[in-house]
């Protein structure tokens, strides 16, 4: 941290600089110590009882400075020490310290001249690259979208001007049949990052031509390109249930392609990118949840078996949400046949049983039901082998919901009953009484 020393060059270096500041705005100190709360600030412009930046500085006797609300804050409780050195105050005035003040507020200022400064030539950095990109074509077309990316990726002002100015319209007008991919690519990446209100979503991306390019960019672009994509799209479907609900027409028919689920199972299979997977994962359970007629579709493309193979990899928030579309998909007689047949598919979600949450356990048991309901006796067989019983009987003691208890009372019965040798069944639960 600057010393006190250090802070009076800097004083007199930008003395002139900040008095042309406040005659000119008229700056407030505390206005400005809110309007920067998330800068570094010297140590010794931090009263030490707030450890916040002082705004009425004043002295002790001790010669320890303090903000003057707390320190009298601190004298109201019935102190009579020094805060900092708790020593004895041989005289309870507090003088104010107007050289501190005054340091306090030209630093201020001279940080908030530099953020007003870059404020102003970021805003003027994006109105010059949007004039650019409604000129250019080809290349210059591809630089202007890199740069107007990186700005609206790095400052709120940029995308607030953007909004302002007309720039989703000129971003989104790119987007259409004849867009090469890496203009897609970074008009996405742009427009992803904005806060666009409804209407504009409804008039400027909802339309088939361009929710279809957007699908085809994800099946081709970089992990961060697949990741956007599947963000625009989610914003997509959330604006089309909005729009349901006020009983208007507006339908994005292409959730129900190929294409989408395919490109959602590319994501979610990249292991090296948990990101990705859980917005892959989101996105997935969202067109699930609104699409019932797309699941046959997803389990005819090898969805079961693919997420059944990553379910070990994932990460707690993941793992809920891949148990829950593996259980929305097992109330298919074809997603039942689908999970049978997938390797060590028994044990590894008897694994998945009292491990992350209630509603994993619940989605996992689910899907064991439905097995189950296909090969009893062999179901039943692999399930004790693999610690189910003890399993069941966790839950069965455990504070879940009776729901899940019931659940997990009647499958131990219908296990008991199909396991081929009932002693053995019941050496495996350990807890004999509890099963009888």
């Amino acid at each position: 941290m600057p010393s006190y020393d250090a802070l009076m060059g800097f004083e007199t270096s930008f003395k002139g600089c900040v008095f042309s500041v406040l005659d000119n705005e008229k700056l407030d100190l505390k206005l400005l110590i809110e309007e920067m709360d998330s800068i570094d600030v010297p140590s010794v412009f931090i009263c030490p009882i707030s450890l916040e930046p002082m705004q009425e500085p004043v002295t002790l006797c001790t010669g320890q400075t303090y903000d003057r609300s707390n320190i009298l804050k601190w004298f109201s409780l019935g102190h009579k020490t020094c805060p900092t050195t708790m020593q004895e105050l041989w005289d309870d005035s507090i003088t104010p310290n107007n050289t501190l003040k005054h340091l306090i507020l030209t630093w201020f200022s001279h940080k908030y001249l530099e953020m007003k400064k870059k404020l102003e030539d970021v805003e003027g950095r994006v109105l010059e690259t949007l004039e650019t990109l409604k000129k250019v074509k080809g290349q210059s077309r591809v630089k202007a979208l890199k740069d107007l990316r990186k700005l609206v990726l790095s400052h709120v002002c940029a995308r607030k001007t953007l909004l302002e100015n007309g720039g989703a319209g000129l971003v989104s007008s790119l987007l259409g049949p004849f867009t090469s991919h890496v203009v897609g690519c970074e008009a996405i990446g742009i427009i992803v990052n904005l806060d666009l209100s409804s209407d504009f979503k409804r008039k400027n991306l909802m339309h088939p031509s361009k929710v279809s390019l957007i699908v085809d960019i994800m099946n081709e672009g970089t992990i961060e390109t697949k990741m956007n994509c599947a963000k625009l799209i989610q914003m997509l479907l959330m604006e089309e249930e909005q729009e349901q609900e006020k009983e208007k027409e507006t339908k994005i028919e292409i959730v129900s392609s190929l294409s989408l689920l395919v490109g959602l199972l590319r994501l979610v299979r990249d292991k090296k990118h948990q990101n990705g997977i859980l917005i892959g994962l989101t996105l997935l359970k969202k067109v699930l949840s609104c699409h019932e007629s797309i699941r046959s579709s997803l389990i005819s493309i090898g969805a079961i078996p693919q997420l059944i193979e990553i379910l070990p990899s994932l990460n707690n928030e993941c793992l809920e949400i891949a148990l829950y579309i593996l259980e929305i998909l097992s109330t298919l007689e074809e997603g039942k046949l689908a999970l049978k047949e997938c390797p060590n598919i028994i044990p590894n979600v008897v694994k998945m049983l009292m491990r992350v949450s209630e509603n994993c356990t619940q989605f996992a048991l689910s899907i064991l039901w439905a097995i189950y309901k296909l090969a009893p006796e062999e179901c039943a067989s692999k399930a004790v082998e693999a610690g189910l019983a003890s399993k069941l009987l966790l839950v069965i003691q455990s504070g879940c919901n009776p729901v899940l208890k019931q659940m997990s009372s009647e499958f131990l019965k219908m296990c008991s009953v199909n396991y081929s040798t009932s002693s053995i069944f019941i050496s495996k639960c350990m807890l004999t009484t509890t099963i009888q």
